[in-house]
Parts: C-alpha cells; structure tokens; sequence
C-alpha cells in the first residue's frame, strides 16, 4: 500500500493497538494470563537459581558453566521484554503501546533471540575444544578467551537487527496502527504499515535466515568433529562420558531450533492468523522456560550445587565425598 493512503500525521508518532489473539474468547483471558505468569515466574526463578548456584558454588567455575550463566541471563531477558506487556494486555486490557515503546521492544526481542543462538554456538566450541583436545582445554578456554566469546556473541547480536529495525521505523502507520501480536514483532509491525512492506519483509526474512542457519550450521559442525572424535574411543565408558557432557546443551540445542521451526511454520504455512500469534509466543516462551530444567535435571554438577543450596547438609554430616 501507498505511504500516501495513511492517516497518520506528520507532526505526531502513530500510537500501536496489540490485537493480541483476535479470536480469543474474553472469559479465557484470566486462565490463559496465568498461564503465561506461571511460565514467566518458573522462567526467572529456574534461571536465577542457576545464576546464583554458578557463581557461589567454586565446582561450577568452568568455562562451561560460564556460558551456561550467559544463557540464562539471556533467557530472563528475552522473556521480560515480551511477557509482562502480554500480561498487561490480558490481565488489565492494556493494548496501546508508543511509537519509541513499541521499537525498543522489537529490537530487544529480536537482539536477545539472536544472542541466544551465538552462545549455543559458542557452548558448541566448548564442548568442541573440551573432547577433541582435551590436554589443550585449558590453555585454549582462558577466563580471557571466555570473556572475549561471550562478549563477541552478545555483541554480534546487539547490532544484526539494527538495519531492520532502522528500516522500518521509518514506514508510514497511521495514528492508530493495530498489530496483531501479543508483542511488537518484526514482521507484525511491518504488516502493520501503510508503506510497501516488500523490502523490510525481505530484509527481516534474510536476517532471520542469518541468524538461525549460520549458527545452527557451525553448532553441527562442532558435533560433527566431536562425532568422529567420541568414535575413536576405544571403552565404552570413555565414550558415554564423553556423551553425557554434551547431552544438556544438544536438547537446549533442539529446544531452540524447534521453537523457531514453529513459528517459521507458523507465519508461513496457510494457517489462521492465531496460530501465526501463538507460533511466535511458543518461540518467546518454550526455550526459557525448558533450559533450566534441562540442566538441573540432566546436569550431575547443577543437580549437587542447587541440592547444596536448597537442602543445606547438618554440621554433622560431611561433604561431598
């Protein structure tokens, strides 16, 4: 549509109507609101028990458990800056959001989803290095070398949705513009325009092609060469070991790329508009909400440490054997 068809003035920034999930019956607001609290809370305490447990517990401090703290930092933030407005939209009616609001919410989405992508990737390097070079770990996995990773996964995230974000900003909205979202999605907003919506449409799909393939790609790679690796071990024993310690992060690895095929599926398959809004808000929610129990209940070392902080020992007893 023509930029002239808007109704939006010049002088004054368009205010966003969140339609939320059009066919969605009032009366399933409530349940459905708690629904997303439920997850949101088990999201932040799951992770925040994990941030707590690796930085007070000496045993966690390892590369490893490092990038585990990055992830789980990034899960609390994805998911605020999308769950309480959707709270808000459901628990109080709350459906408008500014301009700047709006945009800021977008770019926040978008940086922490791709950032999470990075630090699978370097997680996958971790494990890559820790079994295929095992005498070299600790010289290749310095505190520096780990900083410098993590740094550059969040960095590299931070600035990859700026051109699309950037480019839409500048579309025409008229003063009112509804998205049919329960948060402002890329590609909601977009369709949301009164401007052509063919180059940001374009633009937002290839860095979400970027994003999800590239990482993915070198993740498969890292397994490949731990793969031929773990095969040429001659005991049994010595190669469950070696595959239990990349267990948690390959299901963290499927979780992640499972969420995004939904909503992929979800916005491109010929479905009804709801399940174009729910395949996103499984995106937002599944992988959060799935990590921290993924590594306390497949991670021994995790599993001790919120053991050792939840039901602390009598002085009577001894430690850890």
């Amino acid at each position: 549509m023509d930029a002239t068809a808007c109704n939006g003035s010049k002088d004054s920034s368009p205010i966003f109507y969140l339609v939320g999930i059009p066919s969605l019956q009032e009366f399933l607001f409530l349940p459905v609101s708690f629904i997303f609290l439920f997850f949101y809370l088990l999201i932040l305490v799951g992770n925040t028990l994990i941030l707590v447990e690796v930085v007070i517990e000496p045993r966690l401090h390892k590369p490893m458990y490092f990038f585990l703290i990055n992830l789980s930092a990034l899960d609390i933030l994805f998911t605020t800056s999308t769950v309480p407005k959707m709270l808000s939209l459901l628990l109080l009616g709350d459906h408008y959001l500014g301009f700047s609001a709006c945009f800021l919410q977008m770019y926040l989405f978008h940086s922490f989803s791709c950032s999470e992508a990075f630090i699978l990737v370097v997680m996958a390097y971790d494990r890559y290095v820790a079994i295929c070079y095992p005498l070299h770990y600790r010289v290749h996995m310095t505190p520096q070398t780990n900083a410098t990773l993590a740094a550059s996964a969040w960095l590299t995230a931070l600035l990859l949705p700026i051109p699309a974000v950037l480019q839409t900003f500048h579309m025409a909205f008229d003063n009112t513009a509804h998205i049919y979202h329960g948060f402002c999605d890329h590609l909601a907003v977009v369709q949301a325009s009164c401007s052509d919506t063919t180059p940001q449409t374009f633009m937002g799909f290839c860095i979400a092609m970027v994003v999800s393939f590239l990482p993915l790609l070198l993740v498969l790679l890292s397994y490949a060469h731990i793969l031929a690796t773990v095969l040429r071990v001659s005991s049994q024993e010595g190669r469950s070991k070696a595959f239990s310690t990349c267990s948690s992060h390959l299901l963290v690895v499927g979780t992640y790329y499972s969420s995004i095929a939904i909503a992929y599926v979800a916005y491109r398959a010929d479905l009804p508009l709801d399940f174009h809004i729910m395949g996103n808000m499984v995106h937002a929610i599944l992988t959060p909400v799935l990590n921290p129990l993924i590594y306390t209940l497949r991670n021994k070392d995790v599993k001790a440490a919120i053991t050792k902080i939840t039901c602390p020992q009598d002085p009577g007893h001894s430690g850890d054997p």
